[in-house]
């Protein structure tokens, strides 16, 4: 057709991979595209689908989420629809010849009733929805220059929203991959694999085999046997590897390479002749969330595979060796992949599984698998694996539905049981999580399963009276806050339909506890009756129940400078150190009244009730429900979009001595010094130092991490022996861990004056520069000195006075830093 014309002239198509395509009506939503092109010059090609077709930019230093920084897009010939999932090399020669990745991807939306008329008139604003350009932009036609040309000038704009940054390059800059195959520009060109994951491979593809499942513990083991792996909220995945390309497998045995679409290329193109690879698929970064992965595989957005066990390579079983060595010629296996890649080897750390478990659930992860280091690789569920969680979540069977009043609502909750002894136990309702997708999506699902026959013969009358029933094949993923006594969820929050567990395999037999036992006594601080005072919690130096409370009562009005007003994430421990942990962000049963709750908004758009505690009286009122320690978010409440601390976390291998650590420590101080930001150094109570960074609420939380990370992986590129910013076993060895995975959303750090949960009752203290200086260990100061010093100046408090923002200044001099020779 016409508009295509000018495209299919300039190119051969009997030479070039790219599509011929044709202009077409498509429907539904409106695509766009932008692709990263290596050709005479680097630029991106920025792409919107109307009327069958692509408009078509070259933006010359890609796009920026800086609504500062207006960058030059050249208008370029319409191209198909097609060319939207074009990835590969034009070759010399031809038109456009160059490397071509994927960068990004999604649909659009016009903010104008005419996108044509807007575009000929030359100003056309859009809203995208990507897997990285998000939110409103516009586009703008500049005057023609006097010596005319062929081409029109246009500029590309962020507008000024939530998905607006400060760092006019961050978005290029984070974002190197491909959104389609993970391969960077120089793997495309090089042919690294085809998206089938095909390469010159000789050996059979290896057959999957059961996965080996944990088994679920309300606390850690204990022995230096045991290695901790951090538990990721996504999908189990064997990836098989051979002449035939890959396959991915889901826990079940089915053939998930469709879903899993995007790690297919990545896992064709590592270097071995045949492998087995046991992992977890999530979405989101970090360990992702269960929602976000369900919008990625609807919308084949980015993944990444977790790999945690090799089970076959190059023709030998490896599932008899001890876990060890399969760790060992899996970690020889991914030597190569980038530690932000698509295949990426899962952390471990061996020993004190309690305190990593704490650090672990601090970073706002799932929880930990314990496993066994001498063990081989057994199918089925196995005490060799134990799982421990952070926060309570589960699969649930979907017996029926509430009927909701309100209008375009297709049901008000879901009604939720597990089987045990082949009986539908019934569990309770969600009735949050849902957006109006999921709803639309759960209603036809559930449609074709209505019956008459009640789903659950133990549900309450109320609930049985309005139901509507259905055959209980769905399984729902749930996050909740307690079981009940009476076995039911309390504060049900929906995460997304489970496909790779059939409804029969659902039980909460696991999932329930009992309640600990109370002792006698009782005391009163700021009204909060304290029971079971006198029961010993501290063995050396002994601290009761009573005692942790009168510590965080005579401490409580300078820690809640630090700790007011913020979501918060609280250690307890009931029975004492040597009883179950749990680490509670949301309110459970039993909690006073004084102790409050804030709603966050979640990854997909829903809310989450976080623990908050506004005074005196809330931070005794969780001491009364078995808190040791007190974990803190990095934003306050009435903006929690925009941070107002950073933390660095220098976690030291267990055999350095803490000199290393206070080196750590000032060589930040004084890098943030150079970047013009106040900071102080904060002793956490362990073996590390927190070198906390006050700051003005500029910055959303993807320009935080990002600054952080730069920070820490700059440290690593400087002095590699001394430094790592990867909390993996293998490359902690004698390094330090600059942890910045402290300054993500969904993270917490221990605050200020909190105790340890942990022998010795120590306290996480701030202390000044000079202090730093002359300290011996991080675990020195108890409950004495956190009274005495809470009536002194705060140093940091200090440095929050006029805390500046991270501006451009800050990461021009950051980069800088960067780029300046060792």
């Amino acid at each position: 057709m016409a508009r295509l014309e000018e495209y299919e002239a300039k190119r051969d198509f009997r030479s070039t991979p790219e599509p011929r395509g044709a202009a077409r009506g498509k429907g539904g939503k409106l695509s766009f595209v932008v692709q990263k092109h290596d050709a005479t010059r680097l630029h991106y090609d920025f792409r919107l689908e109307h009327d069958g077709a692509l408009w078509s930019w070259a933006v010359t230093r890609g796009p920026s989420d800086d609504p500062g920084e207006k960058r030059l897009a050249v208008r370029t010939e319409d191209h198909p629809l097609d060319y939207a999932g074009f990835e590969g090399v034009i070759p010399e020669g031809q038109y456009g010849a160059g490397s071509v990745m994927l960068w990004d991807r999604g649909d659009w939306e016009p903010q104008d009733d005419d996108p044509a008329a807007a575009l000929k008139a030359g100003k056309l604003k859009v809203r995208l929805h990507g897997e990285r350009m998000r939110g409103g932009w516009t586009l703008v036609r500049m005057k023609p220059c006097k010596s005319g040309g062929a081409r029109e000038n246009w500029l590309l704009i962020k507008e000024r929203d939530g998905d607006a940054t400060d760092d006019p390059d961050g978005l290029t800059r984070r974002h190197d991959r491909s959104v389609e195959s993970g391969r960077r520009m120089e793997e495309i060109a090089e042919g690294a694999a085809d998206r089938k994951g095909r390469k010159a491979r000789k050996r059979k593809m290896p057959e999957p085999v059961r996965p080996q499942l944990a088994t679920l513990r309300d606390s850690a083991p204990k022995g230096e046997e045991w290695w901790q792996e951090p538990k990721f909220d996504g999908y189990r995945c064997l990836l098989a590897i051979g002449a035939d390309g890959v396959v991915a497998w889901s826990r079940g045995g089915h053939d998930w390479s469709d879903r899993f679409a995007p790690l297919i290329g990545p896992a064709g193109a590592l270097e071995c002749d045949a492998a087995l690879i046991d992992g977890e698929v999530t979405a989101g970064g970090g360990g992702g969330d269960f929602s976000t992965l369900q919008k990625a595989l609807s919308t084949g957005g980015p993944l990444t595979f977790h790999a945690f066990d090799l089970l076959h390579l190059d023709g030998q079983d490896m599932t008899a060796r001890p876990l060890r060595d399969r760790r060992a010629a899996l970690e020889k296996l991914l030597e190569d992949q980038p530690e932000d890649g698509a295949i990426r080897l899962s952390p471990y750390i061996e020993g004190a599984a309690e305190q990593v478990l704490t650090h672990l659930c601090g970073a706002g992860a799932e929880g930990i698998i314990s496993k066994r280091a001498d063990a081989p690789y057994r199918s089925g569920r196995s005490t060799d694996w134990i799982k421990v969680k952070c926060v309570q979540g589960a699969e649930f069977v979907i017996g029926g539905w509430l009927p909701s009043d309100k209008r375009g609502r297709p049901f008000a909750s879901l009604l939720l049981g597990s089987f045990e002894d082949e009986r539908l136990v019934y569990r309770g309702r969600v009735g949050t999580g849902f957006d109006a997708a999921a709803m639309r999506m759960l209603a036809e699902r559930l449609d074709p399963l209505a019956c008459k026959t009640p789903a659950f013969d133990d549900a309450p009358r109320a609930v049985a009276k309005h139901a509507r029933w259905v055959t209980p094949e769905l399984v729902a993923q749930v996050r909740y806050a307690e079981f009940t006594a009476q076995g039911q969820i309390r504060h049900g929050i929906f995460e997304g339909l489970r496909e790779d567990k059939e409804a029969q395999e659902v039980s909460a037999a696991q999932e329930l506890a009992a309640l600990p036992a109370q002792d006698a006594g009782e005391v009163e601080y700021r009204g909060i009756r304290i029971s079971s005072a006198d029961r010993a919690v501290y063995p050396k130096p002994a601290l009761t129940k009573g005692g942790i409370a009168r510590h965080y009562d005579r401490v409580a009005e300078r820690m809640l400078e630090h700790a007011a007003d913020r979501p918060v994430a609280l250690v307890r421990m009931p029975s004492g150190l040597d009883g179950p942990r749990f680490f509670q962000r949301h309110l459970g049963k039993g909690f006073p009244e004084a102790v409050r709750s804030v709603s966050v908004t979640g990854a997909d758009g829903g809310t989450v009730e976080y623990i908050t505690l506004p005074d005196p009286a809330a931070l005794l009122g969780s001491v009364q429900m078995g808190t040791l320690e007190v974990h803190i978010h990095g934003a306050r409440n009435d903006r929690l979009d925009r941070p107002d601390r950073l933390v660095f976390d220098l976690d030291p291998d267990e055999d350095l001595p803490f000199a290393a650590v206070r080196k750590a420590a000032h060589e930040i101080g004084a890098l943030m010094e150079r970047f013009g930001l106040a900071c102080a150094p904060m002793v956490t109570g362990g073996k590390g130092v927190h070198v906390v960074v006050p700051l003005r609420r500029t910055a959303g939380w993807e320009t935080l991490r990002g600054f952080a990370e730069g920070v820490a992986r700059g440290f690593k590129r400087r002095a590699p022996e001394r430094y790592t910013a990867s909390a993996s076993k293998s490359n902690r060895e004698g390094r330090i861990f600059v942890d910045w995975l402290r300054n993500g959303i969904a993270a917490t750090a221990v605050s200020p004056y909190s105790l340890r949960a942990r022998p010795g009752a120590s306290v996480a203290l701030p202390v000044d520069w000079d202090e730093l200086a002359k300290l011996d260990r991080a675990d020195g100061f108890g409950v004495e000195e956190a009274a005495q010093r809470a009536g002194r100046s705060c140093p940091l408090l200090e440095a929050s006075a006029g805390a500046p923002g991270l501006s451009l200044s800050v990461f021009d001099a950051m980069e800088d830093w960067l780029e300046e020779r060792d």
